[in-house]
Formats: C-alpha cells, sequence, structure tokens
C-alpha cells in the first residue's frame, strides 16, 4: 500500500469526511470536535484500499517555548489504523512519512501519546520527554501534570532534543491542549 501526503486543502472534503471516520471508530467518544480541528491546517498522510482510508496521520505547526526561544514544532494528531489492518505496518509506515515533514520544516516533532500507541512511537526513535510541561493559557503559563510522561519528542535530523531541566511551553488550544 502507497501512503500519499497532502495538505489538508488538498484532500477535498469527501477524503476529509473518510478520515473523520476513521478517527471516530479508532477512538470513540475519546475523539471530539475539537481533537478534530486539531488535526487540521498541516499535512496528513493516508493510506487507503478498495475499502477507503486504512490509516492516517496528521502533522501540525505549533509552537513550544523553551529557555526563551520559541521553537516551530511538528505536532502529530489523528494517527490510527482501520482495525481490520492493525499490526501490519501501516502505523510505521503513516509515521515515516510524517517524520520526513518533521525533518525537513520543524525543530523538532512532539505528540501526546496513549498507552496503547506510545510503542509504536518508542520504537521508532521517539523519547519521552523527561521535564515539565505547561502550555501558555489564556490566563497565563499554566502547568499540566497529567500530560508530563505521556508526551513524546523526535528531534529533527541533525538537531538535538530540548533541555528536560527547563519546561516545554506550548502555544495554547481549545480542548486537550495537548
Amino acid at each position: 500500500m502507497t501512503v500519499r501526503t497532502a495538505s489538508t486543502h488538498e484532500l477535498g472534503v469527501e477524503r476529509l469526511r473518510s478520515v473523520r471516520a476513521l478517527l471516530d471508530d479508532a477512538f470513540g467518544e475519546d475523539f471530539s470536535d475539537d481533537d478534530w480541528d486539531h488535526c487540521l491546517g498541516g499535512i496528513h498522510a493516508w493510506i487507503e484500499d478498495a475499502h477507503g482510508i486504512a490509516a492516517h496521520g496528521a502533522v501540525v505547526l505549533r509552537r513550544a517555548r523553551h529557555r526563551g526561544r520559541s521553537h516551530r514544532v511538528g505536532y502529530v494528531e489523528g494517527v490510527a489504523v482501520r482495525s481490520d489492518l492493525r499490526r501490519r505496518g501501516l502505523g510505521g509506515a503513516v509515521m515515516a512519512a510524517l517524520e520526513q515533514v518533521i525533518d525537513g520544516t520543524h525543530a523538532f516533532g512532539a505528540l501526546g501519546a496513549s498507552d496503547d500507541g506510545a510503542g509504536l512511537y518508542r520504537a521508532r526513535g521517539w523519547q519521552v520527554w523527561e521535564g515539565r510541561i505547561e502550555a501558555m493559557s489564556p490566563e497565563g503559563i499554566v502547568r499540566l501534570p497529567e500530560e508530563e510522561g505521556h508526551v513524546l519528542l523526535r528531534p529533527a535530523a541533525g538537531l538535538g532534543l530540548p533541555d528536560p531541566a527547563a519546561a516545554l511551553v506550548f502555544d495554547w488550544r481549545d480542548g486537550d491542549v495537548m
């Protein structure tokens, strides 16, 4: 199966509906309209077969401040594989395409991993962020202790990871911040 990539606006209404249906099926009630919104506006990687969207993931631009500097972060969203095709390498193929985007355009990659998904990312070299996670909320900087230990980072080609002695302060967004 071939992994295709395109920006959100290039997917078209029908393909976007199919992606949303895959994500709704994969995550059930845990996938909200805000979660869907987080998937949009970046680069999508997906695999299709005769039955439709088989696997999907997206990388969107986020900003993270670390030690007084704002970094371009390739944030991975909406990674899912259709239930009848899981454990066949499709998630890894989608991630490989997203990692190419991150390597070419961002200081590093980040994602919030579920317990089920963390193994895939760690096997691909993503590392659990050991430092504090914070966000720039409408009321100012807030710590997100419930996210600590669930955020994984990937250094872009030739660059290192931020120092975990200082917090990563992500931009704010509605719904789940991470």
